[in-house]
């Protein structure tokens, strides 16, 4: 794949990203700023039980739900739609007798699930008023140490896989390197600390809404990315493997759907 075709597929997973970042950010505002809201006004109610007093707000409530998440989303899409994009490009043809649209959507599916969703068991979203200020960096660090735990062990499980399919076969050999994977990361959870800062005047009905409506941002995300970009990569890569006879055609398809030389 030439530098031509990597570009021009940067350009489209960050335009893919865009347009997936645009639906997540309509989930983010009817399904979680609602649950934010309501936070909010717990923690602001239990304040004023105990003092009068309240800090001058740098940022109106207003800004951080519209232009203040709009920008946060937006600019999260493109940038993950880029580095997506980059992966794609080195894993078409790589991982299998797969198709720019089914590539699309395997790189897609894996980044929901080893960059939100794994780590999204072990250390779940809360929204305001739940979890002690002395704790959030600790919170924070470990979070993005078991999303690159994540990540790691998935790369990690795509080697061992290729490497154990001609001995066991390719079910076989997905199946090992699946297992490992869960297994090391079990061990992740049991020995990474885990944090329950939930107090008990908190609904548990706002917060698990509040958790299943970041679920549903980054799921929206991802699914919306893997369509989109399958659709654009398909667009892009096929036609150009179709433009001559049968056996060109063929030479063709394989060379825009290999690994780059």
């Amino acid at each position: 794949m030439n530098s031509i075709s990597v570009r021009a597929l940067l350009i489209r997973g960050m335009l893919a990203g865009l347009l997936a970042g645009a639906l997540a950010l309509a989930v983010a505002y009817f399904l979680g700023e609602s649950r934010v809201d309501a936070a909010i006004a717990l923690e602001e109610a239990h304040a004023h039980t105990h003092t009068h007093e309240h800090g001058e707000e740098l940022v109106s409530r207003t800004m951080q739900a519209t232009g203040g998440l709009a920008t946060g989303v937006l600019v999260f899409g493109v940038a993950v739609g880029g580095i997506a994009a980059l992966v794609f490009c080195y894993a078409l043809g790589r991982i299998g007798s797969f198709g720019p649209r089914a590539t699309a959507a395997l790189v897609a599916g894996a980044a929901l699930l080893t960059v939100y969703v794994v780590p999204f068991l072990k250390y779940p979203a809360n929204p305001p008023a739940v979890g002690n200020p002395d704790t959030i960096g600790q919170r924070t660090g470990l979070f993005f140490l078991m999303v690159a735990l994540s990540v790691l062990l998935a790369v990690a499980a795509v080697i061992v896989g290729k490497r154990l399919a001609p001995r066991l076969g390719n079910w076989n050999a997905t199946i090992t390197a699946a297992g490992a994977y869960v297994l090391l990361i079990g061990l992740a959870y049991a020995f990474l600390p885990s944090f329950n800062e939930v107090g008990t005047d908190f609904p548990a009905g706002l917060l698990w809404e509040f958790r299943l409506a970041t679920l549903a941002v980054q799921t929206t995300l991802w699914v919306s990315f893997g369509l989109v970009f399958g659709h654009l990569t398909e667009r892009l890569l096929v036609p150009e493997a179709s433009t001559g006879s049968a056996g060109v055609s063929d030479h063709s398809t394989a060379r825009s759907a290999g690994a780059v030389s």
